[in-house]
């Protein structure tokens, strides 16, 4: 990516509201001030009240435990950017990212921070996409790369790119990477860096390989963030649940897409199988809608979401892992055909795809009469309040 039009002069889009801005108090400069103005970005959120003030001054390791959708690409972005100098036609900053569409996402968001700033350049390297318009984007002056782990490494082999010059690794939803079998490139990846200056982690859960990378990576002294629960829910959402027995809930959800009319919306469920069944059933309803699972080849998968994102169907059915990464404007509600197995993470995941960019949104969990205290913890951990759809 090159660097975003920009325009100069004091009545540039931003000027009149940085020094006033909420990331100002953190210590963003006032180009990345300009640049976040400009996205709507004005409340800093836990995450980033917590991280940019330590990464901007200390800079060193950092260990984050934050769900998605809790503002982690600006929580890391931003320091990061500041760490560049843009006169070293070198990479100097990675972030890795268990998933093409994460990457993607991460790329674009941290590009358009960019704007008002010395040129920095930021590529993004994923799975999936050509090889050759990556190598020719290499060949351009980079400061960024955003990358999925196996890409990353066969471009390195290809000698298209190098991390001798990298000084800040951010390794994102490094839980996600180690359960996509991802040790091995995580390991060669740190190796390649040895002579960076900081790891930045951020994941969702810690099991014992988080624990046992950080003790192989990172300080003892690292500096660790944990952000309650109870932060990251998007407060645009209004919560609800159904009590449906199991044979029921394709009736019930047909019912419920016929009451919503034009808007659209994700369906999430547990398995692949229940994914793919469960759209097989809602189209021979008549339905626009199509599936998201992980068996599906990138290209697959890239032309489902080509074409819900360009509204060919109103509906989406996902699990959990091939989720990773949507981002779908003006979704009006999120329905889960069964509650997650990691309860209070993945429902702050799922829900969030809906209610997204100041719109209210809704997240529909339905559930068999035995399960109503899971709506109960879900309450309790989240600080949220549902109310019963009828």
């Amino acid at each position: 990516m090159g660097k975003p039009d920009g325009k100069e002069g004091i009545n540039a889009p931003g000027t009149q509201t940085t020094m006033s801005h909420p990331f100002t108090t953190l210590g963003v400069p006032e180009d990345l001030i300009r640049g976040i103005t400009e996205l709507g970005i004005m409340t800093p959120t836990e995450i980033q009240r917590q991280a940019i003030p330590f990464l901007l001054k200390d800079g060193g390791d950092l260990i984050a435990q934050a769900q998605t959708g809790t503002g982690k690409t600006a929580a890391f972005g931003l320091p990061l950017l500041t760490k560049i100098d843009p006169q070293l036609n070198a990479i100097q900053g990675l972030v890795v990212a268990p998933t093409r569409e994460l990457a993607k996402q991460i790329g674009k968001q941290i590009f358009r921070f960019t704007k008002y700033t010395e040129k920095m350049f930021v590529e993004v390297v994923s799975g999936g996409d050509p090889m050759d318009k990556q190598l020719a984007a290499l060949r351009r002056p980079t400061h960024v790369v955003v990358a999925t782990p196996g890409r990353l490494l066969e471009l390195i082999k290809r000698k298209a790119l190098s991390l001798d010059a990298v000084r800040h690794l951010v390794l994102d939803e490094a839980d996600e990477m180690l359960s996509m079998g991802f040790k091995k490139e995580l390991t060669e990846i740190l190796a390649l860096t040895s002579a960076r200056k900081s790891t930045w982690l951020f994941s969702a859960t810690f099991p014992e390989e988080i624990d046992l990378l950080i003790k192989d990576c990172m300080s003892p002294k690292a500096h660790s963030i944990q952000i309650d629960q109870a932060h990251v829910v998007n407060r645009d959402i209004k919560h609800l649940f159904a009590i449906c027995p199991r044979s029921e809930k394709t009736d019930f959800i047909a019912e419920f897409l016929k009451r919503r009319k034009d808007e659209r919306g994700l369906i999430f469920c547990r398995t692949k199988a229940g994914a793919i069944n469960l759209c097989t059933q809602l189209a021979s309803l008549g339905f626009l809608i199509d599936v998201l699972q992980g068996d599906l080849t990138q290209k697959e998968r890239d032309k489902v979401m080509r074409g819900f994102k360009k509204g060919r169907f109103q509906y989406l059915v996902a699990t959990d892992v091939a989720a990773r990464g949507i981002d779908v404007d003006s979704l009006s509600f999120v329905i889960q055909h069964q509650l997650p197995e990691q309860l209070a993470s993945y429902y702050t995941h799922r829900s969030g795809r809906t209610g997204r960019a100041g719109k209210k949104g809704v997240s529909l969990s339905l559930i068999e009469p035995k399960e109503k205290w899971k709506i109960t913890q879900l309450e309790n951990e989240l600080r949220l309040s549902f109310s019963e759809y009828r």
